[in-house]
């Protein structure tokens, strides 16, 4: 019987000065790769992924870096082990880059793609000084039942990205999320924190960006998928492109239905394999399933994934 693995891609906040030099090193496939995406860009992607600058942290550039790592990542593995994945999926950002492990999206589109994804979202953040807060420790309903009652009396603040049990993201204006903080701490979390991000994604303020995105979607994608991907917006698999093309855009201005879509595929798959930088994911799910899941982030971590699902 084949082994079902499941292919996971994280999202912003996994980036890191380095990420995928070990892969640039001693392939020649990511050496071409990284040459291709400055010039489908015109970004410096040596510089931006294994230099010190000032850009990784700009959506703008965070968003191509991490998608085109990803990417690397999962190219060197299909390479060496040819596999179809039994579903994508990917946190934020990440489900673009499962488009790509779908067959969906060309890599370099994609890399281009998400460019223009993350100066749309920072356009539409541009006016307001906005950010997000992390809440460790509240149960689903307490957060949204906070921010529903700010809403009430005039603030914005969403929760949006459900990752775990116990751990959810809020966007919005950053002075009322510094409202919101010691009012989370008093209902009994743990922490309220927030985040090192120059824009509020999944929420009602990135309504402008939605859109344009859909146009450049509509040029880019493809209309066969060879495998599902699973929707943030739903937690559900889509497989066409007009499936997508609805979806995508609301994924701007919806919650990221994470551990949703992790509890929807669980009993579907033998395995996950997280491709990318680090192994966020891997820390997401540890209460979510028991399967195995492996990453794919540097040349060692390739080889090792590749001895263990020879071995399943």
């Amino acid at each position: 019987m084949a082994i079902k693995c499941a292919f996971l891609f994280p999202g912003q906040g996994s980036q890191a000065k380095g990420m995928g030099e070990d892969f640039f090193n001693h392939s020649d496939v990511a050496k071409q790769m990284v040459a291709d995406a400055s010039a489908k860009t015109g970004i410096d992607f040596e510089n931006l992924l294994f230099e010190e600058n000032d850009k990784l942290g700009l959506t703008e550039y965070t968003q191509p870096a991490i998608l085109l790592v990803g990417a690397i990542a999962h190219r060197l593995f299909t390479d060496a082990m040819p596999m179809t994945p039994a579903v994508t999926m990917g946190h934020s950002l990440g489900e673009f880059t499962a488009l790509v492990a779908a067959g969906a999206l060309d890599a370099m589109d994609a890399v281009a793609l998400v460019n223009l994804r993350g100066k749309l979202m920072a356009e539409a953040c541009a006016k307001q000084e906005v950010g997000m807060m992390v809440s460790l420790g509240l149960s689903d309903e307490a957060v949204e039942t906070l921010c529903e009652a700010q809403r009430e009396a005039g603030l914005q603040v969403w929760a949006v990205n459900y990752n775990a049990d116990g751990q959810i993201v809020i966007a919005g204006i950053k002075k009322d999320l510094e409202i919101l903080a010691p009012l989370v701490k008093e209902a009994g979390a743990k922490r309220a924190m927030l985040l090192d991000m120059s824009v509020a994604s999944h929420c009602p303020l990135l309504a402008s960006a939605s859109t344009p995105l859909e146009a450049k979607l509509q040029e880019m994608l493809k209309e066969e998928f060879v495998a599902p991907v699973i929707s943030n917006v739903t937690a559900k698999p889509y497989n066409t492109k007009a499936q997508a093309l609805e979806l995508l855009p609301q994924q701007l201005v919806k919650p990221v239905l994470y551990k949703h879509s992790i509890a929807a595929i669980d009993d579907e798959v033998d395995c996950y394999i997280e491709f990318g930088h680090g192994n966020v994911l891997k820390g997401l799910n540890r209460k979510a399933t028991k399967k195995p899941h492996f990453n794919v982030s540097d040349m060692a971590s390739l080889e090792a994934t590749i001895a263990a699902i020879k071995e399943l």
